[in-house]
């Protein structure tokens, strides 16, 4: 064997070895996710199955509906205690399932979903933390389909200026995981009446109910007050 064709080989065989290894560090990523809790289970059982795993909350004969999109690596039914508390309130939520728990994988995860409710007339988009970010993506491509974007601990990477929605923006006062200067940050690039509320005490992880987050904040609320805040913020910006 020659010496050139010892190196090649080599060569060959580091580049296999490290892609086994992306490999590995891909599929640990992805499977290394926070789980909902036994109650927030319980809660999502209750809920209507739709199609690819999402969860409708409430009343189909609602006049208000929210799309819900998960934050990264949460395992959706974590936010079934805000969505039951939403519907509470007369609003049908829909909870959308993401594929690997990031939707950054499927942002048009809430294509078709409108059209299965006739009764609902006015419809936001939600979501939280990086679920938040794409669905201000996707607010920006369906804007003519909705009424406005609710981002929980969360920012929009994309100009929403100019596409008539209106936008809430909620996140506590002890999240850690957002930071505040993100927000600002981004800021310009939501509409001049965009509100923003924040959650004294409220932390990253308290939007769901799936235990603490790596890097968070030590909230002085607990996780249903913090849910009751941001219930009554929403529903005063969509004013019903």
């Amino acid at each position: 064997m020659t010496q050139k064709v010892h190196k090649r080989r080599r060569w060959l065989y580091i580049i296999e070895l490290a892609l086994v290894l992306l490999l590995a560090a891909g599929i640990f990523y992805v499977s290394d996710i926070s789980h909902a809790s036994p109650e927030a289970q319980a809660l999502a059982a209750k809920a209507t199955a739709l199609d690819r795993g999402t969860l409708a909350f409430g009343s189909p004969d609602a006049q208000t509906g929210i799309l819900f999109y998960p934050g990264g690596r949460i395992e959706s039914t974590a936010y079934a205690p805000l969505m039951d508390a939403l519907s509470q309130q007369g609003y049908l939520c829909l909870l959308v399932k993401m594929p690997l728990n990031l939707a950054i994988l499927n942002i048009g995860a809430a294509n078709g979903l409108q059209a299965q409710y006739p009764h609902v007339r006015r419809w936001y988009i939600a979501g939280h933390s990086l679920g938040g970010a794409m669905a201000a993506v996707y607010a920006a491509d369906h804007a003519k389909d909705l009424e406005g974007l609710i981002l929980l601990a969360a920012y929009s990477t994309v100009d929403l200026k100019a596409k008539n929605l209106r936008v809430l923006t909620l996140y506590g006062s002890q999240d850690a995981v957002l930071g505040a200067g993100r927000v600002e940050q981004y800021r310009g690039n939501l509409p001049a009446d965009a509100v923003t509320t924040v959650i004294q005490g409220g932390n990253h992880a308290n939007f769901g109910d799936y235990g603490a987050q790596q890097g968070d904040g030590e909230a002085t609320v607990t996780r249903a007050q913090q849910v009751a805040q941001t219930v009554a913020a929403i529903r005063a910006f969509i004013g019903e």
